[in-house]
């Protein structure tokens, strides 16, 4: 379609019949990305009143949550290897004009200082002394305890600027930044919590602190304190939980991603939300499948 036909129809946004601009609405969306910068520039128009902006503003944002289920389902299909890419797409969501250069920066100037301080003749507990130093004493990062269930808890954007989260964002970054370091962090599911685990590269866990493979687990909502098998069975019983085997191996990206949605979804609840409710359902389903 032509610039000139995407202009053209446009201006029959404000139709005071719904019928015709019912079928303006859809065509305008099934256009997708290509067409938002024109309706932008529509949105600014000085003349035109309050049901057209609304409009605009509505349909900007059914293409802005169609591109990001887009972005989901094709990471979920391609496997979910990059977990940074998964977190970014949940991050556009709430920021369309998200700066990913910027938070690629940050991250590699914090990872760019940890391995400045880690060299192979540390100690796997060495090393993760030396990377909360640098990312909990030297950068910072905290758990945000007072607005726990904030929405921005689950956006590592925000976190990387406020340096506070949730126990699963905080994991995330601390992942990332894990994974270029090569060191074996990887997510364990927790209820009610998320921790890290440190994979034993020999896959042999020594003795009681060790389990199938896992030689120590790091809780980074807690200034990266190291965790036994103990202490995650002690969790789970104050819980009235089962230990499920789940409970104590990593899990995949995409069970991460799905339960950053999950803890949007439970915090826009809680803010009484509906909107952003349905929206963050629709995104779910993309991890799924459908």
């Amino acid at each position: 379609m032509s610039e000139n036909e995407i202009h053209a129809l446009i201006k029959l946004i404000d139709d005071p019949d719904e019928g015709i601009y019912t079928q303006v609405r859809e065509r305008i969306v099934s256009l997708g990305a290509p067409v938002v910068h024109a309706l932008e520039n529509a949105w600014e128009t000085d003349d035109l009143g309050d049901l057209f902006r609304n409009r605009i503003e509505d349909i900007l944002h059914t293409i802005h949550l169609d591109v990001t289920y887009q972005r989901l389902k094709t990471w979920y299909e391609g496997g979910g290897e990059d977990l940074l890419e998964g977190a970014l797409a949940v991050c556009r969501y709430r920021y369309t004009e998200l700066d990913e250069y910027r938070v690629k920066s940050k991250l590699a100037a914090l990872r760019q200082d940890i391995w400045l301080e880690l060299n192979d003749q540390l100690t796997a507990f060495e090393k993760v002394r030396v990377f909360n130093h640098i990312f909990f004493q030297v950068y910072g990062y905290r758990g945000n305890k007072r607005n726990y269930h904030a929405p921005q808890n689950s956006y590592i954007n925000e976190v990387l600027e406020s340096k506070k989260g949730n126990p699963l964002s905080l994991a995330v970054i601390y992942q990332v930044l894990a994974e270029e370091l090569n060191l074996p962090l990887r997510g364990v599911n927790l209820p009610n919590h998320f921790v890290l685990a440190w994979m034993d590269e020999t896959g042999q866990g020594p003795g009681d602190l060790g389990h199938n493979g896992v030689l120590f687990y790091v809780n980074a909502f807690s200034q990266g304190d190291i965790l036994g098998k103990n202490e995650i069975l002690e969790f789970l019983k104050k819980l009235k939980l089962p230990p499920e085997e789940s409970f104590f191996q990593p899990c995949s990206n995409i069970d991460i991603v799905r339960r950053l949605l999950n803890n949007l979804l439970n915090s826009y609840q809680k803010l009484e939300d509906p909107d952003r409710v349905e929206d963050l359902q629709r995104l779910l389903s993309a991890l799924q499948g459908e």
